[in-house]
């Protein structure tokens, strides 16, 4: 009777964690088997556990986890790989490059500043590997707000219908969520309305407005 071999959730958890890792940094592969090429079982743990394991867990969208990992790599100094690999992978996932920045102000009240100013020096090379404009446009959810100011004052910035129009204008309630480094999706609600009376989805280039549409509730 041939002897079974004992499963090990580690090599499993790193290729999948590799796999994942792969499909968000070009020439993923590469770079893992340089940066563990001394200590391989190191990047078995690693990878595993990061892009193995925490990045399937549903209870984050990957937008979040991502901010949430580069708030902590801020909070830690932690300036070599773990900054390039992240912004590479946050950027992957959808965070515009102006919220990374924003990101990291916000961290560098909790952190410090030595450890903040230490990261902006990196960002500024890795947005200028990366082709990226320093510093950057301003995050897709301040544009949309400018934007929903502008509506407000009766001198929109983009040309949107009247439904949009009605949805944005007051005593419309407005809740506004980035969803990806172009999108934000406004809910509008009416006083303490905890259902919208409608949504807008809002794509954004740079520091512009290029659509709007409006959906309704259907009703029934």
């Amino acid at each position: 009777m041939k002897a079974l071999v004992p499963h090990n959730p580690v090599e499993t958890l790193y290729r999948e964690g590799r796999k994942t890792f792969i499909e968000l940094v070009p020439d993923g592969g590469s770079r893992l088997d340089a940066l563990f090429h001394t200590a391989p079982a190191l990047g078995e743990l690693a990878v595993g556990v990061v892009y193995g394991y925490l990045h399937d867990r549903p209870g984050l969208d990957p937008r979040l986890q991502e901010a949430a990992i580069f708030a902590a790599i801020v909070a830690a100094g932690m300036v070599g790989p773990p900054l390039s690999v992240h912004f590479k992978t946050s950027l992957a996932q959808g965070l515009a490059p102006g919220e990374l920045t924003e990101l990291l102000l916000v961290a560098s009240a909790f952190t410090g500043f030595p450890r903040a100013v230490a990261t902006a020096d990196q960002l500024n090379l890795l947005f200028s590997g990366a082709g990226l404009p320093s510093p950057p446009p301003p995050t897709p959810r301040a544009v949309v707000m400018t934007f929903c100011d502008s509506v407000r004052r009766g001198q929109p910035l983009f040309a949107v219908d009247a439904q949009s129009k009605k949805l944005l204008r007051k005593p419309h309630r407005l809740a506004l969520h980035a969803t990806a480094a172009d999108r934000v999706i406004i809910e509008s609600y009416i006083g303490r309305e905890t259902t919208p009376r409608g949504t807008l989805l809002v794509r954004v280039k740079d520091a512009e407005v290029i659509e709007v549409r409006a959906y309704l509730p259907t009703l029934t």
